[in-house]
């Protein structure tokens, strides 16, 4: 399945998201691996889940990691970049650059700060800690005005590779893709109803409205 636009998944924690997103045209898995954030799986269950797909990229979530942790796990697991929460300046530690992309998250008020601040900006757009590469993640707040924000983020996707994040509707979708031009959108994965057994119906409508027509 093509999508017109690259797409993630956080929060995979389970075979059935795995396997469903990866055969959706999902571009990327996340697993959430700091045992600090909220349904964290551990690395060894993070590389059974890896095992059982192909084609995808594998990212590991982390708030805010020991520079070596990071590296350690990432090894463990194959893990091709990381997603971050806090900014390079929370590593104390880090005397040596990531070797992966990192994808931060920050929130949309800090964001949006960027566009008034230049010293702001050039933090949130500099990759000495990743030169291998990077890009940014907004998490827009449950209800947020599409709509009304799609001057500011599309002035944001031009500064930075911008990737939005949030509880989308799949009605929302086409404007917001047209009126921001992001890099590509994260989705949130589920929990298992039991073993083998997951509602897709939100996603499917996700995905669905994102696939490419030819």
């Amino acid at each position: 399945m093509a999508l017109r636009i690259p797409v993630l998944v956080r929060g995979i924690n389970n075979l059935s998201d795995a396997r469903y997103c990866a055969g959706m045209g999902a571009d990327g898995l996340i697993f959430t691996l700091d045992p600090e954030l909220p349904g964290a799986i551990d690395p060894a269950t993070a590389k059974e889940l890896a095992g059982w797909v192909a084609g995808v990229e594998l990212i590991g979530e982390f708030k805010d990691a020991d520079p070596e942790q990071l590296v350690a796990v990432a090894a463990a697991c194959g893990l091709d970049s990381v997603l971050l929460h806090e900014a390079p300046f929370f590593f104390p530690g880090m005397h040596e650059p990531l070797p992966f992309p990192v994808l931060r998250e920050t929130d949309l008020l800090t964001a949006l700060q960027a566009l008034i601040d230049p010293d702001l900006a050039h933090e949130l757009r500099s990759t000495d800690f990743a030169p291998a590469g990077g890009a940014l993640l907004v998490t827009l707040p449950a209800g947020a005005d599409l709509v009304g924000w799609q001057a500011q983020l599309g002035a944001l996707a031009r500064q930075f590779p911008l990737w939005l994040g949030g509880d989308f509707a799949a009605a929302d979708l086409p404007g917001l893709l047209d009126g921001v031009h992001p890099a590509g959108l994260v989705l949130q994965g589920g929990d298992e109803l039991k073993p083998g057994l997951r509602d897709f119906t939100g996603l499917e409508e996700i995905f669905e409205a994102l696939e490419e027509v030819e």
